[in-house]
């Protein structure tokens, strides 16, 4: 069959079933094949051996690149999602995504693409005329849409990009399990400098045949785009790997649950604070020589380039290390320093931010209940051992282990006598894959746990002859007497730092004080860590808003709000965009000043018709029973951070299962971390009656995430700020 007749076949079809919304039939050159398109699926069943897909891609522009395209062959059958992929399968290479419909067509040794949009008549009448304009022109396929070659060699390594939350594309390697498995995999990160390419090897080591492989390059790393050495932050990394972790469990069908990660150095770090911060549901991990605190040899130095920051913004510096300080091995260095994809420079932003998250993953270990396998090289010039003990002993994992490798220098993968090391990993890879998945319930932190004892001792008065004493007494004082001058420290001393008008105030960042020195004092006062946190954490839940509300129009269903805790609502009311409102929102709050307040704001923006306000109280079960309409979305934001009482929070929690039906999502926050804890117990007062001190027992992730599973919902997205302190989740009604 030649091509003209290929494309006339194609184009009958097409006039003949596309208004009808059946399948159209390709027909590919000497391959007893075909492959139908019907949505939502594309299927095809090989008689030939197939096996790398290679991508060139050409869209519009004089841009070129080829990737290595995941295996598609999967009991002899293709299995690709046109619309909205589920299930175990990817769709067609990721090139159509959840909210497009594609066609896709074979001929002459390629896979083309032919048309792709949103609208599905739309998609028939764009395919018709592309096919059309092919025959008439007597050219080839239209080439401005992408195009796979088909090559053998199904487990060869494969090149692939990711979109990040900043949808930012970065770039992975990707290896199939050689014996056809598609349920487990290894995760790689690298240490700093260096990229993807050079961790790929553990693959071959390990030699496990049952594991897919995935190792990234770090945005500003190897073949990801950024400057080199450098990123936006920690923080947008560690969201990065969020991202990365999601991609995989999305486009591979590989669950969380399933996945190993093992790292190296600052990919060691990063994994820590992802481990610390999103609470992942992962089998285990394999962290080997932590970078948490890196051998600056220069005596305040931290401190120097902290100064050197602020002054000049962000610079960078070169590594000292050479090759030779990172491992014994004669190859590994050689390619080291010939290895032009390696990042020579570091970025000062990085450096710090790398210091700082180490500091808090370090001192938090307890929040992660991971399985942890730990290697500290013995001979280490790069990083400080310390950190890495207390990071171990720290440890909330109920299994754990650590091995100190003797003589092994800072690359402890790649080091001479590695061997050691694999065997090591390779039993306990095995081991937790041997056993049903192991979860740690902190669901009763509250009423022992690290955190519970933190609070007791933030609770605990301080003698006021002692050191700590007299200082918090005179912190007490000029706060007093900031108030007089500051509208944020007079608000806070009036209704109570915690309170809805501090947070309003807060959200509007509009320094004001009866002169210009409490102008400054406010600046300062609104400038707090806490409270930038707090402005971050009020973006993210517009975010997480809009995500939700497009779900359920996607999903056909009603957007109706509920927000128990709202303050002034402030946050719900900015999240909302004029050209598409909720079906209806109801905001509800227990103090009468934040209703009053809310109700002006709802009159300013003219919403009335859509939203109202009213005085409830949160933590009664009865009060989320027979709302009309029933929410779809429900949102509790800043409220459980307040009670340390896990029984009290399951009460708003078991009420939103109550509330919101099947399909519906839950936004709620948490506080995993806060290093202003002592200020707020020493210093802020609390809005709540009877209890003026403002104590917070922090909730690591996990604990927050398993209070929310046990009200019947599953966590399907999350954000957090760069300084880790406020978390924001999304999650689905089971």
């Amino acid at each position: 069959m030649n091509k003209k007749l290929v494309e006339t076949f194609i184009i009958a079809k097409v006039l003949f079933f596309s208004f009808a919304h059946v399948h159209v039939v390709f027909l590919r050159k000497n391959l007893d094949h075909e492959m139908c398109y019907h949505i939502p699926f594309l299927l095809g069943k090989p008689t030939g051996e197939l096996g790398q897909i290679q991508l060139r891609h050409n869209v519009l522009k004089s841009n070129f690149r080829t990737l290595p395209i995941g295996e598609f062959i999967h009991n002899g059958y293709f299995f690709y999602n046109i619309k909205g992929m589920r299930g175990d399968y990817n769709n067609l290479f990721g090139l159509c995504n959840d909210e497009h419909f594609c066609v896709f067509g074979v001929a002459e040794e390629k896979i083309f693409r032919f048309c792709d949009t949103s609208d599905k008549n739309e998609l028939h009448l764009q395919c018709l005329i592309m096919v059309m304009l092919s025959i008439i022109e007597g050219k080839n396929m239209p080439n401005f849409y992408r195009t796979f070659n088909l090559t053998k060699e199904s487990n060869m390594e494969q090149e692939k990009y990711f979109r990040s939350a900043d949808d930012t594309e970065l770039f992975y390697r990707y290896r199939p399990a050689k014996d056809g498995s598609y349920d487990k995999a290894i995760v790689l990160f690298h240490r700093g400098h260096e990229y993807s390419g050079r961790m790929m090897f553990i693959a071959d080591e390990l030699g496990f045949d049952d594991f897919a492989y995935f190792a990234w390059d770090a945005r500003g790393h190897g073949l990801s785009p950024g400057e080199r050495g450098d990123s936006p932050s920690l923080g947008t990394s560690v969201a990065d790997i969020q991202a990365f972790m999601q991609h995989i469990e999305r486009e591979y069908g590989i669950k969380a649950e399933n996945i190993c990660v093992i790292a190296q150095s600052v990919g060691a770090v990063l994994v820590s604070a992802w481990l610390h911060d999103y609470a992942p549901k992962i089998r285990c991990a394999v962290l080997a020589s932590p970078a948490f605190k890196v051998k600056l040899y220069v005596p305040f130095a931290r401190a120097g380039l902290k100064l050197m920051y602020r002054l000049r913004g962000n610079f960078f510096v070169n590594s000292y290390v050479k090759a030779h300080y990172l491992t014994h091995n004669k190859a590994r260095q050689e390619s080291y320093n010939n290895d032009k994809l390696i990042a020579r420079a570091i970025s000062v932003r990085i450096l710090l931010g790398l210091y700082e998250a180490a500091d808090r993953v370090v001192a938090d270990a307890q929040a992660i209940t991971v399985p942890i396998q730990l290697f500290i090289s013995g001979s280490d010039w790069v990083v400080h051992h310390k950190p890495q003990h207390d990071f171990y002993n720290h440890l909330g994992s109920h299994i754990k282990e650590r091995h100190i490798l003797n003589g092994f220098y800072h690359d402890t993968l790649g080091e001479e006598n590695r061997e050691v090391a694999f065997k090591e990993m390779r039993r306990f890879i095995r081991q937790r894959f041997a056993e049903p998945l192991q979860r740690v319930d902190v669901t009763h932190a509250h009423i022992h746990s690290a955190s519970r004892i933190e609070a007791d001792e933030l609770t605990t008065p301080l003698s006021p002859f002692s050191p700590r004493g007299a200082f918090w007494a005179a912190y007490r004082r000029l706060m007093k007497l900031g108030a007089n001058w500051s509208e944020g420290l007079k608000i806070g001393k009036e209704t109570g730092y915690d309170s809805g008008s501090t947070l309003d105030y807060v959200y509007r960042n509009q320094p004001q004080g009866t002169n210009k020195f409490g102008v400054l004092v406010d600046k300062n006062y609104l400038n707090a860590i806490g409270w930038r946190g707090i402005r971050q954490r009020k973006v993210n839940i517009g975010k997480a808003i809009q995500l939700a509300m497009e779900k359920l129009r996607t999903a056909d269903k009603p957007v109706h709000v509920l927000d128990i805790a709202s303050g002034h609502g402030r946050y719900v009311l900015d999240s909302l965009t004029t050209d598409r409102l909720p079906d209806s929102v109801r905001l509800r709050d227990y103090s009468p000043i934040n209703v009053e307040a809310g109700r002006k704001l709802i009159e300013e923006r003219q919403l009335q018709d859509v939203v109202t306000f009213e005085q409830v109280n949160a933590y009664d079960r009865n009060n989320y029973q027979n709302l009309d309409p029933r929410p779809t979305l429900g949102i509790v934001s800043g409220l459980h951070e307040l009670f340390a009482d896990n029984d009290l929070i399951m009460n708003s929690l078991y009420g939103f299962g109550d509330a919101i039906e099947e399909g519906g999502y839950l936004i709620y926050t948490g506080q995993p971390w806060h290093p202003q804890l002592e200020l707020i117990a020493r210093c802020l007062t609390s809005h709540k009656e009877g209890n003026p001190e403002w104590i917070m027992r922090r909730r690591s992730q996990q604990e927050m995430d398993q209070l929310v599973e046990k009200a019947g919902f599953e966590k399907v997205h999350q954000w957090i700020d760069e300084d880790g302190i406020f978390t924001v989740s999304l999650a689905l009604k089971k």
